[in-house]
């Protein structure tokens, strides 16, 4: 059993059952391992939701990598929709939900910071940047909160199916 597979168990298993689901011993069954092959990779259920935050932000930092763009706050833009139409929220909303510990978090918040602050200084408008790169958080904790307000049917002249024109709206903002 891979780690991702146990991660996507957890995950499952949490958007399905909520937090007070999420137990060592549940992940295993879900998995179809032992709990001895989970805890081969993850000791303690603090673990598996750290794995889970790790893996987060491993993924946008990939995400917002594969973007073919002349700037970083662009190609964070098009991770956002990327991240917002592929179903990624799921997996934020889940681990984030999973951490009842403010430590687990701090990776996430140091990430966050990172996201929000990198290259900022050779930018052509930082402010504008920065106001953009935080309009996008206000893209995910809509898409989070009322999904409703993310209609995947509907979709913009590029067909990505994001709000419509936001996305292009806010690349426009920056150079």
């Amino acid at each position: 059993m891979k780690r991702d597979e146990l991660l996507d168990a957890a995950e499952g298993l949490l958007a399905d059952h909520g937090v007070q689901a999420l137990t060592l011993a549940a992940v295993a069954e879900r998995a179809g391992v032992s709990k001895g092959g989970l805890l081969y990779h993850f000791g303690t259920k603090d673990a598996l939701v750290a794995g889970m935050i790790e893996r987060l932000i491993a993924d946008f930092d990939a995400l917002i990598e594969a973007q073919d763009e002349s700037c970083y706050t662009r190609a964070y833009v098009r991770a956002t929709f990327v991240a917002v139409q592929s179903g990624r929220l799921r997996r934020w909303a889940v681990a984030t939900g999973a951490a009842g510990d403010p430590a687990l978090l701090v990776p996430l918040r140091e990430a966050m910071g990172r996201w929000h602050t990198q290259d900022l200084d050779i930018e052509p408008d930082p402010v504008m940047s920065r106001i953009v790169r935080l309009a996008c958080e206000g893209v995910w904790e809509a898409a989070t909160q009322c999904p409703t307000v993310f209609d995947p049917g509907r979709s913009s002249d590029s067909g990505q199916g994001d709000y419509p024109g936001l996305r292009e709206r806010l690349l426009s903002l920056v150079h």
